[in-house]
């Protein structure tokens, strides 16, 4: 299992950084060496090698899916500097804007969110294996 091997190093530095309290990040440390070789594992690293797979792809579209659905996040997110200024010069037009955005995320069903989650986690964690077997930069 060479991705599951790889993934362990990352998890375990993750689990070091995350969780403050040594005891708790002694158990988070062993039910993921608990959970190595369940069923559980098995499936994650099937997802994860379809999520390398897809970075690797020679299709343009499927590689730069997942980056390019967090520049769009990143963009809403950025969003909020000139409606910071247009707050400033028209209250009232951005109290509206603002009402009108909530309104339309708020109307999002939960799964997309869902969907945003595990694409970032599944990035992430794709970019960091690449890293730590040196086929990317």
């Amino acid at each position: 299992m060479p991705i599951l091997d790889s993934l362990i190093g990352p998890l375990v530095s993750i689990i070091d950084k995350v969780i403050p309290d040594r005891a708790a990040r002694d158990r988070a440390k062993l039910e993921l060496l608990q959970l190595q070789g369940s069923q559980e594992m098995q499936i994650l690293e099937t997802r994860m090698s379809a999520i390398v797979a897809e970075a690797h792809s020679a299709d343009p579209w499927t590689s730069r899916a997942r980056p390019t659905f967090l520049y769009v996040m990143y963009a809403m997110i950025l969003w909020a500097l000139p409606m910071g200024i247009l707050s400033a010069l028209h209250p009232a037009t951005a109290r509206a804007v603002s009402e009108g955005m909530n309104a339309y995320l708020g109307s999002l069903p939960e799964p997309l969110y869902a969907l945003f989650g595990t694409g970032y986690l599944g990035y992430t964690v794709a970019r960091q294996w690449g890293k730590a077997k040196g086929t990317d930069r």
